[in-house]
């Protein structure tokens, strides 16, 4: 995932990326789809191998972050300089109505703070990222956070000010040349105006910030901390204890009595819990709805959905066009359980691979010839760009060591490369599709700040992940074309049929249970045990179908997904995905102009609204066109798939 640090601010500079108050918010990659596979340990079962120090890490393997500083020493110098900055937010206090060279002047100074916060909060994230357990590192970023803290309380009056300034007054601002590169920017900030309130409001509702988050403390503690399972046995008969990261693996095993077995005993603790986790979402969703009703938003869902200036149409199609795209689905799970001889198929018979996972090794420089090659449809300067960056310019931090963190993301600043961390294992080929993914958003990165003044080039969540997954269906595509056997096929063939069953239609079903549930409430009627229930059973029975077995237990799933408590930031993953197929069948088949269309989109930052970045690269995502194009990509693909079998 593309990741971003900023201070929490209404600028023009895009609030996505996840943006953070005092440095770092950190989200790893794949996040939507943490019931899927998961990466698979390095090294043959049952034996341990040791991870290197990170001193022991060869160099030419490690990222080169001197074009963020050359030195800890030199992060020293530029923090100084920069914290000795922030006092001078002051001058501005009080006079931003004063004339539009005067707010113009103060919007500079900010971005102009703001840009060596990022260089700054990058580096020092980098550099702990590396290892963990590096005190100095740790050092580095808690005064960082702490001083990018005191920036956020310095400059926090800006906004309310700005909101201040009477109406007509700022529409004759607006159109002063002094302002022209910071109009958008305002008019980004002033559709707040009537969802903002007055001063003592505003005071009463962020004193309460601590106290909303309390549904969201207890779900985490229950679910991470207090809910306990037994050992079980693994197929090679050793006890596992069980867990949320073993549970997924259990999933993946070919014995369908460990993985049945493990379903049922991991879910006692649901059922066991149901009552107190019920109370938990019902909270959550309560808060989405007292905030969005006392800051004048006709609902929950369009509160969240305002900043991006996405209409409710758009969430609405999505739904409206999986379930006439449902059918496919329903093909899939059959064709699933005849491949794997099934009576009948369970929730835990959709995670195992229908085939033998591909034995292929890929070396750094051999994953990174196959993510070029796959993405030569993208033009010379694309791939020459990456290919150096994944090479000689050192953007990657590639393999594992003791302490860095786990996982994988992409970090891009305006001023420094768009650096990966990888931890690349030459003997799993999804890390090269990790790789094609995480290289999609540096080079959206990388495109966007050459292209865009730094309060524009930072693109938002909601086009975010069409960059990356995009590089993730070149590649695809690109090896697919290229399989030597039928069954080499298949498997590829199966492994983009379970990203988009999890990617747009699972994560649709979750968004669809998030409307209906602040719909309920929005209503007055409570979110009970029975209530959550019987609305996500229904849902159940509509995404899986007349012919699959739904257990029980099942309907305690929606007590249990973290995305919840961060309601209405799920259908993005869907619709991303839709306008990256939809997008890339544009590239991969056109003749006149689409390639260009595209860069220009991964060029645009947030110089324009998301949806209108989209519409200028060929999708229109408040059609129902792009996410149809994708459901027909993955129908075809069901059809391909049964015949290969």
């Amino acid at each position: 995932m593309a990741k971003k640090i900023s201070r929490t601010k209404a600028k023009g500079k895009a609030p996505a990326k996840r943006k953070g108050r005092a440095g770092v918010t950190p989200r790893s990659r794949g996040a939507a789809q943490k019931l899927m596979k998961p990466r698979k340990p390095s090294g043959k079962a049952g034996t341990a191998q040791a991870l290197p120090p990170r001193s022991n890490v060869r160099v030419n393997d490690t990222w080169n972050l001197d074009s963020l500083f050359a030195s800890d020493a030199e992060w020293e110098a530029a923090f100084e300089a920069w914290a000795a900055q922030i006092p001078q937010y002051i001058q501005f206090k009080g006079h931003l109505g004063d004339s539009p060279q005067v707010l113009a002047e103060a919007l500079q100074f900010d971005a102009e703070i703001d840009r060596g916060s990022e260089r700054l909060g990058v580096y020092a994230f980098l550099k702990t990222a590396e290892d963990q357990a590096n005190s100095d590192y740790q050092r580095m970023k808690g005064r960082f956070q702490h001083m990018s803290t005191l920036a956020s309380e310095a400059s926090s009056y800006m906004r309310p000010e700005i909101m201040a300034i009477p109406t007509e007054i700022m529409d004759r601002m607006l159109n002063a040349p002094e302002l022209a590169d910071w109009r958008l920017a305002l008019e980004r900030t002033l559709r707040f105006r009537p969802h903002t309130l007055s001063d003592k409001e505003e005071q009463l509702l962020a004193m309460q910030g601590q106290m909303s988050e309390a549904s969201n403390q207890i779900f985490r503690q229950l679910n991470d901390a207090d809910l306990k399972w037994p050992a079980i046995k693994n197929e090679k008969g050793q006890r596992v204890e069980l867990g949320h990261s073993s549970f997924s693996a259990f999933l993946h095993s070919p014995s369908r009595a460990i993985r049945k077995s493990a379903f049922h005993t991991y879910y006692t603790q649901y059922t066991a819990h149901q009552h107190s986790l019920a109370a938990a979402l019902n909270g959550s969703v309560q808060r989405d709805v007292y905030y969005a009703k006392a800051r004048n938003y006709k609902s929950a869902r369009e509160a969240a959905l305002f900043a991006d200036n996405v209409p409710l149409s758009v969430y609405d199609n999505l739904i409206e066009s999986v379930h006439a795209n449902l059918p496919a689905l329903y093909r899939y799970y059959d064709l699933r359980k005849r491949a794997m001889k099934l009576k009948d198929i369970h929730q835990y018979d959709t995670y195992v691979p229908i085939l033998s996972n591909l034995e292929k090794k890929h070396t750094w420089d051999q994953a990174v010839k196959v993510v070029i090659d796959a993405l030569q449809p993208l033009g010379d300067e694309y791939c020459r760009t990456l290919h150096a960056g994944l090479t000689v310019q050192r953007w990657s931090d590639r393999y594992p060591n003791a302490g860095k963190q786990s996982g994988a993301f992409s970090y891009g600043t305006f001023d420094g490369a768009p650096y990966l961390m990888m931890n690349f294992q030459p003997t799993v080929l999804d890390h090269v599709f990790t790789l094609a993914h995480e290289a999609g958003h540096s080079m959206h990165s990388w495109y966007s700040a050459r292209n865009q003044p730094f309060q524009y080039y930072g693109y938002t969540i909601f086009v975010a992940e069409v960059a990356s997954t995009f590089n993730e269906m070149l590649l695809a595509e690109h090896l697919m074309r290229k399989a030597k056997t039928k069954q080499e096929r298949a498997y590829l063939i199966n492994r983009q049929l379970d990203g988009i069953r999890g990617t747009i239609l699972r994560q649709t079903m979750f968004a669809e249970f998030e409307r209906i549930t602040h719909t309920l409430v929005e209503g007055g009627e409570p979110l009970t045990v029975d209530a959550l229930r019987k609305e996500y059973r229904k849902l159940l029975d509509l995404y899986f179908g007349p012919d699959f077995a739904i257990d029980p237990e099942l309907e305690l799933e929606c007590l249990r997904i973290p995305h919840f408590y961060r309601a209405f930031y799920v259908y993005k993953y869907a619709t991303g995905l839709s306008a990256a197929i939809a997008l890339s069948q544009r590239v991969l088949n056109g003749t006149n102009g689409e390639l260009d269309a595209y860069l220009n989109f991964l060029k645009g930052g947030c110089s324009k609204w998301p949806l209108d970045l989209l519409r200028d690269a060929g999708v229109d995502m408040e059609s129902p066109e792009p996410v149809n194009t994708a459901l027909a990509y993955f129908d075809r693909l069901v059809t391909e798939l049964d015949e290969l079998l």
